[in-house]
């Protein structure tokens, strides 16, 4: 049972918090109605919280595509010939292929990067 944030593109991320949190809990307690868990396209799978660094997540059908998200940790990366720390995580992204190609999911995942990294012109 996967609950279901919708409209989440059209929410503020403190409201999508609010919403998972009281659909987790509701699920935890067996309480969410049909139309709670029914009719979503997209998961997103945060293991990262418990401390696991990378995995890899089942698609739940009917979804089309399921994003795994490692925990973040400091990482050490050559920049311009400079050694410096970073924040960094690992992300999996799994598509059902009769749905979205691995061309198209390599191309989101690689916007997403690029939002995450560079998140200034996104906010304009």
């Amino acid at each position: 049972m996967t609950p279901i944030v919708f409209a989440a593109e059209e929410k503020a991320i403190t409201q999508i918090a609010v919403e998972a949190r009281d659909l987790a809990d509701r699920a935890r307690a067996q309480r969410l109605k049909a139309d709670e868990y029914v009719g979503g396209t997209f998961t997103l799978s945060n293991l990262g919280m418990y401390g696991i660094t990378s995995f890899a997540s089942i698609i739940n059908p009917p979804h089309a595509a399921i994003l795994s998200i490692g925990a973040a940790k400091p990482t050490v990366i050559a920049d311009a010939g400079e050694m410096r720390a970073v924040t960094s995580f690992n992300a999996t992204l799994t598509c059902d292929h009769r749905v979205i190609d691995g061309v198209i999911g390599a191309t989101w995942l690689n916007a997403l990067r690029r939002l995450l990294e560079q998140p200034e012109p996104w906010l304009k």
